[in-house]
């Protein structure tokens, strides 16, 4: 090493750790061998060995043994785990209704209000971030329809709200994994993937759909071609074994959502206490009587004495719906966080060495040329396929997330699975739809095609030409600064879901006019710093030399390090500040000297 130090040659440090690590895996490999068995009878040890050939047999089926053993209880604690991940993902749910329910009533009361397109698309996205549940909002809006509380025209824009609203399940997945930097960043950007994808959909397809009516009236088209006959509901699989569980704790009529856009309520509680009558069956739930076909509240219509009480853990309780929710929310977030932990080690236990190459190299494997193309459509199919039998697109979303985390699936790869997930809540929501009332089919199935066909040329748009797939390298540069500032995540998830709809839903309040003239300037200023930033990147001589570079500019609004310093100082712990790695690599790229002694 000296002699070639000596020389003048520069040793490439890479390529020296990986001769290092072969080397010790050659001694490693060797050392571990048994000596005897390899040298033939040259060893006087040889003898001693070979006499020894059946206790290492034995040891070898007890090593075998415990190997099978722990697989097996690794799998079933990894089974239990998603399990109870799933429940949870549904208790969240419900204490979302109980939270928020009244105000997504309250805020689907103001027809005026949800004339203006922008205002219904941030009402989407409250409500369905209030109920945690796109089922949910999209019976509203088809209740409000069937009602004539809204005509057809003004619910598209609330579709694509839901349709938006209901990634954030997804992006709060991913918040349980921010332990660990690679892993947050994987999951994270899987997260923002399907964020992105929904609202650079939105932002095409609303103006167009303002000016044109195209959803609306290619949903006619496609009901005048049908003869529509009331078929049965899609297949409850998933719910079918999760209710036992979820319903041994809460049980919520959602009747009492509708009723109270529609001022057709009967009780105030969201919580059911009377599940039946003497000399019947149980109800169950206002889940097994179809989507957009609640049950009959029966919680008032008889006598004290012939009703059954609910056996779920509030049933007999005199507390209100905002503090079961609250007690929800805690235990059902504790839960879901306790959950994806396990499941996260699990895999990390399962999937290691040749087990997890095998894993990735299956998920991510591409059709031989010339038919690669196929694979992303094949995704498509499956993410489809999968939430249409989970019948719940958020629960196949938010297990997608943690696989990424432990990197078994690509970003390439979990984005046609995101889209084939929006399709396929969009397939079931449309046979759930064929089992409404008469009065509310074709309302029904209008918006649940209205819904199917937004999905559909989101995915046109974005992912049928491989130059379009923006989201991607979005997402990606997204992730790479959420793992470097953690508490971005945070601020998106607020800004994104909370205060740019309510920002937006304000303005809307005081009229079109204060909508067009405030937001119009600060989309434009936001697509020209967009402009500005990749020109900056790709062709900064076509700039003026004052916006080649925005060093002229304060630091603070150029730079995310003001504001890290001050959200390291204002958190109390250093779950928000930099690992000493991330601000080591963050030296290296900075050096000029070490960016100039290495091959770029």
């Amino acid at each position: 090493m000296p002699n070639s130090l000596a020389g003048g040659q520069v040793p490439n440090p890479t390529l020296d750790a990986f001769d290092l690590v072969d080397r010790s895996l050659r001694n490693a490999g060797t050392s571990c061998s048994i000596p005897g068995l390899e040298e033939g009878g040259t060893d006087p040890r040889t003898f001693s060995q070979l006499k020894n050939t059946d206790q290492l047999k034995e040891v070898g089926m007890v090593s075998r043994l415990r190997q099978v053993v722990s697989s097996f209880l690794k799998a079933c604690g990894l089974l239990a785990s998603l399990y109870f991940f799933i429940c949870s993902l549904d208790i969240l749910s419900s204490a979302f209704q109980l939270l928020g329910s009244k105000m997504a009533g309250d805020i689907f009361k103001d027809n005026v209000v949800l004339s203006n397109p922008v205002a219904g698309l941030v009402i989407g996205v409250l409500v369905t971030v209030l109920v945690q549940s796109s089922s949910t909002s999209s019976s509203i809006v088809v209740s409000m329809v069937a009602s004539k509380l809204l005509t057809v025209q003004v619910s598209v824009p609330i579709i694509m709200g839901v349709n938006v609203g209901t990634s954030i399940t997804s992006t709060l997945v991913s918040m349980a994994q921010s332990g660990d930097r690679d892993d947050f960043q994987r999951a994270f950007s899987g997260s923002a993937v399907h964020g992105i994808f929904n609202w650079l959909t939105v932002l095409v397809l609303l103006p167009l759909e303002s000016a044109t009516a195209a959803l609306e009236r290619l949903s006619e088209l496609a009901l005048g071609a049908a003869s529509l006959q009331p078929g049965g509901q899609a297949p409850d699989i998933l719910k079918a074994l999760t209710r036992p569980f979820t319903h041994l704790i809460i049980q919520l009529d959602s009747s009492v959502i509708t009723g109270s856009v529609t001022n057709n309520t009967t009780n105030s509680s969201l919580i059911k206490h009377w599940c039946g009558f003497r000399g019947e069956m149980p109800q169950g739930s206002s889940e097994e009587c179809g989507l957009f076909s609640p049950c009959t509240e029966r919680n008032s219509s008889a006598s004290p004495e012939d009703r059954l009480l609910c056996h779920h853990l509030f049933a007999g309780s005199e507390l209100t719906d905002l503090a079961v929710g609250f007690i929800l929310l805690a235990g059902s977030l504790l839960v879901l966080c306790v959950c994806l932990v396990l499941i996260v080690k699990l895999l990390n236990s399962v999937l290691q060495g040749r087990i997890a190459q095998a894993v990735k190299t299956v998920i991510n494997a591409d059709f031989p040329f010339p038919f690669g193309w196929l694979s992303g459509y094949l995704a498509i199919l499956v993410g489809a396929g999968l939430t249409f039998l989970l019948q719940s697109s958020s629960v196949f979303t938010a297990a997608i997330v943690p696989l990424m985390g432990v990197g078994v699936i690509d970003l390439e790869r979990a984005y046609p699975l995101f889209l084939g997930s929006n399709i396929g809540t969009t397939t079931t929501a449309l046979l759930a739809a064929l089992a409404s009332p008469a009065d509310m089919l074709l309302f029904a199935v209008q918006v649940a095609l209205i819904h199917f066909f937004f999905n559909l040329a989101g995915i046109l748009l974005w992912y049928l030409v491989p130059v379009l797939r923006l989201p991607i390298p979005l997402a990606k540069r997204f992730g790479n600064l959420t793992a470097q500032y953690r508490w971005v995540a945070i601020v998106y998830l607020l800004f994104t879901f909370l205060l740019l709809p309510l920002a937006a839903f304000g303005l809307s309040l005081a009229g079109g006019s204060v909508l067009a003239a405030v937001g119009g300037p600060l989309v434009g200023l936001v697509l020209l710093i967009i402009l500005v930033n990749v020109l900056q990147r790709h062709r900064p001589s076509w700039l003026p030399r004052c916006l080649q570079s925005w060093a002229w500019l304060p630091l603070w609004l150029h730079s995310l390090e003001p504001w890290d310093r001050l959200m390291t100082s204002c958190c109390p712990c250093r779950a928000c500040s930099n690992s000493h790695m991330t601000s080591k690599v963050a030296h290296c790229y900075e050096n000029p000297q070490v960016i100039a002694s290495q091959q770029l």
